[in-house]
């Protein structure tokens, strides 16, 4: 028969396991993004799409690692969905790449084939900054419409 310190000691150390036992985690938080892509000109070429956090690298994303890039057929591109985006501030920036090159292309400077943003900001010149685009997800699913632009 254990002694009364015997049973304290078995108490304080299933005591101490208890405490030492790791916390259920919480499953990851992420939401999809659904783009409705409106004004595309043609079904030719691409739709290419970045889903960027960092103002540095917005609107071209080709150097963020950390960035989303999707390439969509223009075919099927009224409707773009970025699943498992967890919560933060980002912006979305479109090229309708028309040749299937994968970039866009340019005249004088000035985009050939069409674009956009989210949030769809007015155009000066050259493209809008982050702040104008940017957006917040949380645990919610989120829908955007982007039009789609054309100047050449």
């Amino acid at each position: 028969m254990p002694t009364l310190g015997a049973v304290s000691l078995l108490l304080l150390g299933a005591s101490a396991s208890a405490a030492e036992a790791p916390e259920p985690v919480a499953p990851a938080v992420a939401a999809s993004i659904d783009l409705a892509i409106t004004g595309l000109r043609s079904e030719k070429g691409n739709v290419l799409v970045c889903l960027s956090a960092s103002p540095q690298y917005f609107p071209d994303c080709t150097k963020d690692a950390k960035a989303r890039k999707l390439k969509i057929s223009a075919t099927r591109a009224g409707s773009i969905e970025i699943p498992g985006v967890k919560p933060g501030t980002y912006a979305v920036a479109l090229v309708h790449d028309e040749n299937a090159n994968g970039k866009m292309d340019l005249r004088l400077f000035l985009p050939r084939e069409g674009f956009g943003f989210s949030r769809n900001p007015k155009i000066g010149m050259g493209p809008p900054k982050f702040k104008a685009a940017q957006f917040t997800v949380g645990a919610d699913d989120e829908q955007y419409t982007v039009h789609m632009k054309y100047i050449l």
